[in-house]
């Protein structure tokens, strides 16, 4: 039976449980993150990914809608370690810390409510296909806006805007969506940042054009930068993507995934391209530990 972290403490999964009157699960107002821990094989260790970063965002996000927990940063990614470490995974893993109101209360508030914390894990491997490239659709929903419910805030609520997204562009013969902001310009995936590559240069929606602040967007723009390819962040416009060299998503549970047709058009030649294979071969190494120069990007568990 697999541990999870359940309100203060290790437990079985099965005595993890909530009431169907818990606030959160009413309102949409629990605030997540998306952790990996990498398997390698080779020395026989668990590498996890970014763990304090991801907590540090994680605070960022509690503190916007006035959450506040007994755990601080440290101890939560001390915890998230050996939870990895008990349930003994010899294989990559998935890691869902998430907050929530645990007041068994009606009322959309965000105040006098008392804010409680979960992880679990689970095995994962690729979230998107991260080899052959997909297939992406631009999106008749359009990104929530940082004035409604701000995209760089992991809420579970916000998340009904991606799910819109995603499945319109599977019923489309897609494998992911494409979500423009309400100005018109790319924003980023249904749940991923979005990356374009025009005559060797590596572009990049910015921060304040509607997206999430992503941990792994920031480990490939640093990837791009020691390996001498330009990085640009500024606004897209949607026709940018077709005429673009190289596009893929990246994200936690998305990694590295190269799109190589948008909107039935074929991206580049209609493969992989060579700037994405080439920092998506340097990402995977890194994140299992065998790059000296990213090792403190990673924690290793025994």
């Amino acid at each position: 039976m697999a541990i999870v972290y359940f309100e203060n403490r290790f437990v079985s999964e099965e005595n993890a449980k909530v009431s169907i009157k818990t606030n959160s699960f009413h309102y949409g107002t629990a605030v997540f993150e998306g952790i990996r821990a990498y398997y390698n094989r080779e020395d026989d260790t668990m590498y996890g990914l970014f763990f304090k970063e991801h907590y540090q965002r994680l605070f960022q996000n509690m503190r916007i809608l006035n959450m506040e927990i007994e755990e601080n940063i440290d101890q939560l990614v001390e915890i998230t370690a050996e939870l990895v470490k008990r349930n003994n995974h010899k294989e990559d893993v998935y890691i869902r810390p998430i907050v929530y109101f645990s007041d068994l209360a009606i009322g959309p508030k965000l105040i006098g409510y008392t804010a409680k914390i979960a992880i679990y894990t689970l095995p994962l491997g690729d979230y998107i296909d991260t080899n052959k490239g997909i297939k992406a659709k631009v999106s008749s929903w359009t990104r929530l806006s940082d004035n409604m419910i701000p995209p760089r805030l992991k809420v579970t609520g916000a998340y009904v805007n991606s799910a819109m997204a995603k499945t319109e562009a599977l019923l489309n013969g897609a494998d992911e969506a494409i979500v423009l902001n309400q100005h018109g310009y790319v924003a980023e995936g249904s749940a991923e940042n979005i990356f374009i590559v025009r005559n060797g240069k590596l572009t990049t929606p910015p921060v304040n054009d509607d997206i999430l602040e992503g941990i792994t967007r920031s480990a490939i723009m640093q990837i791009a930068k020691d390996n001498s390819i330009p990085v640009v962040e500024r606004s897209i416009s949607r026709t940018e993507l077709y005429v673009a060299d190289e596009v893929f998503f990246c994200g936690t549970g998305a990694q590295i995934s190269p799109v190589i047709e948008i909107d039935n058009k074929k991206i580049g030649n209609g493969d992989v391209g060579p700037i994405t294979s080439k920092i998506k071969d340097i990402y995977f190494d890194a994140v299992r530990g065998k790059v000296k120069r990213y090792r403190d990007w990673v924690i290793s568990i025994k």
